[in-house]
């Protein structure tokens, strides 16, 4: 779970030397002094100081007039945040599965004796340093990958590390593959804020049309039509959330984008904005004009600072050119649109913990029902879709929504967005149609599998395991559904025969024990129990009982857990436990 209280922290009644805090000063007036400012306030004071002092929690408290006690309990929930000071180059590596099997451990390990740490979350005594393991950085087609004070380091190697201590490591890049080219076709052609070029090359066409031929209604319809489903991992009739929030009695509601992609495996979300921000803000507006939303957000994931600076100059250029305001496109249409910034806490992908963020709270999931089309973000109705949903509904509204079943099969429509990492030839992300086989996807789109094949991880860190010889089973949700493996987030994570199974599950349990919010009994025991089995079974002090125990602790998380993070977090030890080992050959 998250980090407590380290020993000696004291925090000040008083504040001293306010006007080291006067740079908050803006961001308050912005938000009104409402406590929705607080990730803000906390996110800015930390860019500024390298960690969160005593004085500027006591400080934020006072301006937006809530208990210290509630600023510090948000300030320990998030990851990125601390309390502690940090080094003046502050390095983030990631330990993950795909970073790990490409040799992150040795880079954590060479990073820390280049920089004179003894142990990871250590700063160095001259202060130069501070060196942290994390989860995945959502930078898995080129790893091993790390952030140094938020920028990008990628395709490391140990060899390095005096490089990546000072940021000088390779850069971030987009890589695309796949056919057609529909939601990608501009990544990489065009600069992303060029808004000039994206308007030349058919950007904002769908919105016009939309205000000016098309009642909100007719909108819906045809994203009805269109059978989109979320592409986030649940799979809810987009059109049907739209008409659920339209139909909702309140006046004012809400929009948001869920930018928070934070499934280990998965960076298409990076790569979409990184490459067309337009287009999901386009998507994101068309859905405000069809529910009645004045207005919008963006939660973009806290690891995500290259994708966040684009959407802000994206946005900036959408005003100065009155894309966004005030009669949007001479018509009757307003709407406002705010880039939040999450702080690292996977627990935000799921929507209602997603809104308690942006409302300046730990992002603990909200009770179902009331849901959010009557109850959401500040307690309004409100359509939260993610990135590749809603960059697909322009081209459902300049096609018409029956266009979209060109694609895909009768239960699996149109295509989509997969992450290719791991033992390939060609990592990156591919967009598809629904329906090609795994073997096919990675050999046509990824350059075939580096090494054999070993296991095939569908979806993320809460997905399911496939063995080798299910590879040419169809990527629908109709062929997988069987297997108990989910499509999810379309993360495809190959892992060779070099790899010990058991130490990826481990890592994945380690992951969940620090993601869960604590809420609940089942998802906070269970995720502890799972952790401690599988460290044994790494250890080779397991037995046979051990996996009976894994399937039985697995199986009540998925039937008692409070949200999806539970109820899914044991969906790769249960599939590998079905698919991978049996019982004779498990300790093997």
């Amino acid at each position: 779970m998250k980090k407590s209280t380290p020993a000696g922290y004291t925090s000040h009644l008083g504040v001293e030397n306010r006007e080291q805090f006067e740079f908050l000063l803006p961001i308050l007036e912005q938000f009104n002094h409402q406590k929705d400012a607080l990730l803000e306030l906390l996110r800015t004071t930390q860019d500024v100081f390298g960690y969160l002092p005593g004085d500027a929690l006591q400080f934020i408290s006072e301006q937006l007039h809530i208990p210290l006690s509630k600023v510090y309990g948000v300030a320990t929930f998030y990851d990125m945040f601390s309390i502690e000071k940090q080094g003046k180059n502050h390095c983030v590596i990631c330990t993950d599965p795909i970073c790990a099997v490409a040799g992150a451990e040795e880079i954590l390990r060479m990073s820390c004796e280049e920089a004179g740490i003894d142990q990871p979350d250590q700063t160095s005594p001259d202060e130069l340093y501070s060196i942290k393991p994390s989860a995945c950085l959502g930078l898995c087609d080129q790893a091993p990958a790390a952030l140094v004070n938020g920028i990008a380091q990628v395709d490391l190697n140990a060899s390095d590390s005096e490089r990546l201590l000072h940021g000088r490591s390779a850069n971030s890049r987009l890589q695309i593959n796949g056919e057609p080219r529909i939601l990608t076709k501009l990544i990489g052609r065009i600069p992303a804020t060029d808004l000039v070029a994206h308007l030349s090359e058919g950007r904002f066409k769908a919105l016009d049309k939309a205000l000016a031929e098309m009642t909100p209604e007719e909108v819906i319809g045809e994203v009805n039509a269109s059978k989109l489903v979320g592409r986030g991992g649940a799979g809810f009739p987009t059109g049907l959330k739209w008409e659920f929030t339209r139909q909702a009695a309140e006046n004012h509601k809400y929009v948001v984008c869920n930018l928070d992609e934070s499934e280990p495996g998965t960076f298409k979300d990076r790569v979409m904005v990184e490459g067309d921000p337009y287009r999901i803000i386009e998507g994101l507006m068309i859905s405000a004009y069809a529910i009645g939303a004045k207005k919008g957000y963006i939660f973009v994931r806290g690891e995500y600072p290259a994708a966040t600076a684009i959407l802000h100059k994206a946005v900036d250029k959408l005003y100065a050119t009155h894309y966004l305001g005030k009669n949007i496109l001479r018509t009757d249409f307003s709407f406002d649109l705010e880039i939040r910034r999450g702080a690292g806490a996977y627990i935000c992908g799921e929507e209602t913990a997603l809104f308690e963020a942006i409302e300046g709270s730990r992002g603990h999931p909200r009770i179902k029902p009331p849901y959010p089309t009557t109850h959401g973000l500040f307690g309004k109705p409100t359509a939260i879709n993610n990135v590749e949903t809603l960059a697909i509904v322009p081209e459902l509204i300049l096609n018409g929504g029956k266009w979209y079943l060109n694609w895909g099969t009768k239960d699996s429509i149109g295509i989509k967005l997969f992450c290719l990492s791991g033992h390939v030839n060609r990592p990156g992300v591919v967009e598809v149609p629904f329906g090609l086989t795994v073997r096919e996807l990675i050999e046509r789109y990824a350059g075939g599998f580096l090494g054999e094949p070993q296991a095939i991880l569908i979806g993320g860190a809460s997905g399911g395991f496939l063995h080798p010889d299910k590879l040419d089973t169809p990527l629908t949700n109709e062929a997988l559904k069987p297997l108990d493996v989910p499509i999810g987030s379309g993360a495809i994570m190959v892992f060779n025969k070099t790899v010990n199974l058991w130490k990826v599950l481990k890592g994945f349990a380690h992951f969940f024990v620090n993601e869960t919010c604590g809420r609940c009994v089942p998802c906070r025991v269970g995720t502890t129990q799972m952790l401690s089995i599988l460290n044994k079974i790494d250890n080779q002090s397991g037995t046979g009982n051990d996996l009976e125990k894994l399937k039985e602790i697995g199986t009540f998380m998925k039937r008692s857990s409070v949200c999806g993070l539970g109820m899914t977090a044991a969906n790769p030890t249960l599939t590998m436990l079905a698919q991978i080992y049996s019982q004779e050959d498990a300790f093997m």
